[in-house]
């Protein structure tokens, strides 16, 4: 199985205090459109407006143009972000730190062209994305690491020997 790559991680020494992501916004807005139009009752429309290209279901699919669904787990000694990443490889992901936050960029270019004796076919898409996460307390800043390998993006986030440290507090009967 070969090495998975390594992403550098840059970071940014800018003194500005990261507000909220704009796209938070976009988000709520179209959950609260998929919310109305979830209730309104489709059997109401006709058939050409509840075809499937008008259902949300598909526009749900296209949410990745706009950002991947990511996990984000809490071990023992580290935090992990895993982001599946189809179609990208590790030149077109950025991984950054700054002010706080992680943030995770990405692009997508996909050119495709045919040449028939009858036909010419020339197809071009691009898409980009861009997730932040606040960094969690207790977390070693100079140890993050990030691979990728087969379409995965996985981050870890290394936590300090003192946010690793349990302390039993016990339990007294009242």
């Amino acid at each position: 199985m070969p090495e998975p790559a390594k992403l550098p991680i840059k970071r940014e020494t800018s003194s500005a205090v990261a507000g909220p992501a704009p796209w938070n916004s976009f988000e709520s807005l179209r959950r609260e459109i998929d919310h109305v139009f979830d209730n309104f009752g489709w059997r109401l429309w006709p058939p050409i407006v509840t075809g499937p290209m008008f259902q949300t279901d598909f526009l749900r699919k296209k949410a990745w143009d706009i950002a991947p669904a990511v996990d984000v787990a809490e071990k023992e000694k580290e935090f992990e972000i895993t982001a599946e990443l189809p179609g990208l490889d590790e030149k077109n992901v950025e991984v950054k730190l700054g002010n706080g936050t992680l943030i995770i960029k990405g692009e997508k270019k996909e050119e495709k062209e045919e040449r028939e004796k009858d036909y010419y076919l020339s197809e071009r898409r691009y898409g980009s994305f861009i997730r932040s996460f606040p960094l969690p307390e207790g977390v070693n800043a100079d140890k993050i690491e990030a691979t990728f390998a087969k379409g995965v993006l996985t981050i870890k986030l290394p936590k300090t020997a003192e946010a690793q440290a349990e302390k039993k507090i016990p339990v007294k009967a009242a």
